[in-house]
């Protein structure tokens, strides 16, 4: 079983890195594969009580590869960790199979309760580089996370989540399950979005105004001439 996952896991570098040229390059040259790999037999460590051991190399793992996985952490086959420095997964995090996590995300905590505090991000996941997911709740299946976006809420399957706040927006999801949509330039801007629509509104009312104030210029000399002839009356 062990040895199934371990291949799902290379399997997923190798289907989803267009930089992977070679099985042997993948295991000897890419630390995202080392650390999750570490994080595999530390799992198996915390699971059973040597937790201390377990903390022991995960922390080796971090300080070598700058990927910080938590023993306690739930991870599924075919997770892809791209480049993957300063990646960081919380203790109670569960992630489902085939996600993909570039550098610098963090799916950390909101509480200082010892219970489920971290996100799980369903089987399909993918998050953008620098983004944020905090907090115990679900990031539905295939849903996609935008670069530096900040997630404090549930997000619903095939969904597309960017900003700050994340703002979710439905319809957005990758295809495939196992090659999913790595073209993160193509998310919406939900910011410049906001703006145009708040421009053409503006347009809309100036050449409203506009209007009504060309047909009071029109009219005003027939209202003067009616009032010349009620003075002269």
């Amino acid at each position: 079983m062990i040895f199934h996952t371990l291949r799902r896991d290379l399997f997923a570098v190798m289907t989803r890195d267009p930089a992977a040229r070679s099985r042997l390059e993948v295991v000897l040259c890419y630390p995202g594969l080392h650390a999750l790999w570490t994080y595999r037999v530390a799992h198996a460590l915390w699971r059973p009580g040597f937790r201390l051991f377990a903390r022991l190399l995960s922390q080796a793992a971090r300080a070598v590869t700058g990927i910080e996985i938590h023993p306690g952490a739930v991870i599924g086959p075919g997770l892809f960790i791209d480049h993957g420095m300063g990646v960081v997964v919380g203790e109670t995090t569960e992630i489902g199979a085939n996600v993909t996590l570039y550098q610098g995300v963090t799916l950390g905590g909101t509480s200082w309760h010892k219970g489920k505090r971290h996100p799980t991000l369903r089987d399909g996941v993918v998050v953008g580089a620098g983004a944020k997911v905090l907090g115990a709740f679900e990031v539905g299946e295939r849903s996609r996370v935008g670069a530096n976006a900040v997630v404090v809420k549930p997000v619903p399957p095939d969904s597309v989540v960017v900003g700050v706040p994340g703002e979710i927006i439905r319809g957005g999801a990758h295809s495939s399950f196992h090659r999913p949509d790595l073209d993160h330039v193509l998310l919406p801007d939900v910011i410049n979005n906001a703006i145009l629509e708040l421009s053409r509104k503006v347009q809309s009312l100036e050449q409203r105004l506009e209007t009504e104030n060309d047909q009071a210029a029109l009219t005003a000399p027939a209202r003067s001439a009616r009032q010349d002839e009620d003075y002269s009356i």
